[in-house]
């Protein structure tokens, strides 16, 4: 399990285009599982209603390679939240400690922040499909390990086997964003971007919503089972998968080592000023995720609703991570930039200001209704942000950006998370997110002020940048 923000996940630029047969097939019944989220597709504004509301439904269909992968990662996600609903509230239950809650995000972000830096440079250089299913198959055996926990003594297996989890995560994550663009036809990555975007929300709505009911109904060792078997069908789908994951390497490449392979994303960041921006948007935004972890302290001391209640709140949050970037497929031009950075600023303004209204809910279900709006815009920004960096970073490099993108982001989370959790230990946690809330907003504004000048810079039909 890693603790994800609306998880990542997509156009190319001129470098990306790849050509290749749309290796249409007729659709088999994985295709089912994505169809409850097509009715929110937007396409851009004046094309008809029935195309918008049917592009995702059609990719999915005649795309085998893609469908694959996207239920692939369905199913992974749903697990992941039937463990973190199951975890939440075990360790709550055995340590009543709001940091120790938090702590179980820290696990699972320090160590994909540290990994990542790994991730990335193996993504461009190996075989990104053998990547995947290998990090799949030792998290599904990891997650069966959380039946170890049996009291207070032995909590600390919680924080190992979440950490190794979330490591390996931060292997499957660059290879898995990086891949998309190889996977598509070009005149299907928006829309591909936009189910990859729906993807973490989706199952964000659904494992935890599930998960608070199975975990109440049959005890958290259900969580454990379906978090690994998750791991293990996921792995079965990617196998089936014949298209290429990444474009072919010249022999005379140089592969260049972790230390190396970092600078480079950096070095290229700052020559791209564009890049540079859309890499801060998400570093930024998980300045003020401290009020994601607590979200099971509200559930537990102030709603009194237990497991159940964590379920309640994150199934709300993956509503809102769902339909956000269906929403900001509204703000993607084709080859135009400039809606997407107005599109950002509004989504983290969202996402600050709903947040800081959740805790002050009369009950648990309008607290909820509050979370989804907040995650309308933590999707939204996500979604827009992926799509920027893959509209302008080449395939070459494109692991590596991703995989800082990720670190950077991830590094923020842990941080707030910490913080989040110590302070809630010592106040009133309906204060405390009310406090981060208001670094989200104030991050908002900070970022729009110093981006004036990238904004101003965007023209339509951006042209790649620079190779690395």
């Amino acid at each position: 399990m890693v603790i994800r923000s609306p998880r990542s996940r997509s156009l190319a630029g001129q470098d990306l285009v790849v050509r290749r047969p749309a290796g249409a097939t007729k659709g088999d019944r994985g295709v089912l599982l994505a169809s409850t989220v097509t009715m929110f597709l937007r396409s851009r504004s004046g094309a008809p209603r029935a195309r918008r509301g049917s592009a995702a439904l059609r990719l999915l269909r005649r795309n085998r390679d893609f469908r694959l992968a996207f239920v692939a990662q369905l199913i992974s996600f749903a697990g992941d939240w039937f463990l973190f609903v199951a975890l939440a509230g075990l360790v709550f239950s055995l340590t009543r400690s709001a940091g120790l809650v938090a702590a179980l995000i820290v696990a699972g972000t320090v160590p994909s922040a540290l990994f990542t830096f790994v991730g990335g440079p193996l993504a461009d250089r190996f075989n990104r499909q053998v990547l995947m299913v290998v990090a799949d198959l030792v998290r599904g055996a990891l997650a069966l390990g959380f039946f170890l926990i049996r009291d207070a003594s032995t909590v600390w297996v919680a924080y190992l086997l979440v950490g190794g989890i979330s490591a390996l995560e931060a292997i499957f994550e660059p290879a898995a964003t990086a891949a998309i663009p190889n996977l598509v036809d070009p005149e299907d990555l928006v829309t591909a971007n936009v189910l990859a975007g729906s993807l973490w929300g989706t199952m964000l709505a659904v494992g935890a919503g599930l998960g608070g009911l199975v975990v109440a109904a049959f005890g958290r060792g259900a969580g454990y089972v379906g978090d690994s078997a998750s791991f293990l069908v996921s792995a079965a789908l990617l196998i089936r998968i014949h298209r290429p994951f990444s474009e072919p390497r010249e022999p005379h490449v140089e592969h260049p080592n972790l230390v190396k392979a970092t600078r480079e994303a950096v070095r290229y960041a700052r020559r791209d000023h564009r890049v540079l921006a859309l890499l801060s948007v998400k570093a930024g935004f998980g300045t003020a995720t401290g009020v994601i972890g607590l979200l099971p302290v509200l559930a537990f001391t102030v709603y009194h609703a237990g497991d159940r209640g964590t379920g309640i709140l994150y199934a709300f949050r993956g509503m809102g991570a769902l339909i956000g970037p269906f929403l900001a497929r509204r703000f993607i031009r084709e080859g135009d930039l400039r809606t997407v950075f107005r599109a950002i600023s509004v989504a983290l303004v969202t996402y600050g200001a709903f947040y800081a209204l959740v805790p002050w809910m009369p009950g648990i279900y309008a607290a909820g209704a509050f979370v989804l709006v907040a995650h309308l815009g933590g999707g939204s920004q996500w979604s827009l942000s992926t799509y920027g960096l893959q509209a302008i970073v080449p395939d070459h490099v494109r692991g590596r950006v991703f995989a800082f993108d990720f670190g950077l982001v991830t590094a923020t989370i842990a941080v707030a998370a910490t913080l989040a959790g110590l302070a809630a230990d010592h106040f009133d946690p309906r204060v405390v997110m009310v406090g981060f809330a208001a670094v989200g907003v104030t991050f908002a504004g900070v970022w729009t002020l110093a981006t004036r000048g990238v904004r101003r810079s965007l023209r339509p039909d951006p042209v790649p940048a620079a190779r690395a």
